[in-house]
């Protein structure tokens, strides 16, 4: 068994000959790394490059590595890694439930299985009975809830955090928060998140770099 968790080997990214980025670390699994920074700094470039969409217009030396799998020559689809935007991106011709199955990994087999997944992920969210509903009527704090649980269906490997939490008001950022770092401790999942807010460095409770 190599190592676990993912590792940022050596990784630098630069424009036009300008580093932006330079790290090499190893978030193990369950631990949180938050990156902080201003606008420009190479935050948000930096979760394209590990997932494998690098921004064109930039040169990236360096590798990542995940449960000691080389990933950097592999397409963002064969990474295994889950992302959560500040936006909720649910699909809107889909109901809440079928956003959520369409998170399932291919090895959950059967219609009433599928189903009992989505169910269970629902109700932990706080969303029961929501299954048939449109995403268009949910609340704010209810499609980020959602989008969290589409992604956690994936069973993704890593996890990276692109100011997740920023545009939630104040008493449901401290619930979601609370909600995607409990996981990823409880599920073993190692943690990047890029953000301008000290309290979400403070509630991920890791390591922090500041660019």
């Amino acid at each position: 068994m190599g190592e676990r968790g993912l590792r940022l080997e050596r990784l630098e990214i630069a424009r036009e000959g300008r580093r932006l980025v330079a790290l090499d670390a190893l978030i193990e699994p369950g631990e949180a790394l938050t990156v902080m920074g201003p606008s420009g700094s190479g935050k948000s470039t930096l979760l394209s490059v590990i997932a494998g969409a690098p921004p064109p217009g930039f040169s990236v030396a360096g590798r990542v590595l995940l449960d000691g799998r080389d990933m950097t020559a592999l397409p963002p689809e064969a990474r295994r890694i889950g992302i959560l935007f500040q936006e909720e991106l649910l699909f809107p011709h889909l109901s809440v439930g079928a956003n959520l199955a369409f998170g399932l990994r291919p090895h959950v087999k059967g219609r009433a299985a599928r189903r009992a997944r989505v169910e269970r992920a629902l109700a932990e969210a706080g969303l029961e009975g929501m299954a048939e509903r449109d995403p268009a009527t949910l609340s704010g704090g209810q499609k980020a809830r959602a989008a969290l649980m589409r992604m956690l269906l994936s069973e993704p490997a890593a996890l990276l955090l692109d100011e997740a939490f920023s545009r939630l008001d104040a008493a449901l950022r401290g619930q979601i928060r609370a909600l995607v770092f409990d996981t990823a401790r409880r599920e073993g999942v190692p943690v990047l998140q890029v953000t301008h807010d000290e309290a979400d460095a403070a509630a991920a409770g890791g390591r922090v770099v500041r660019l």
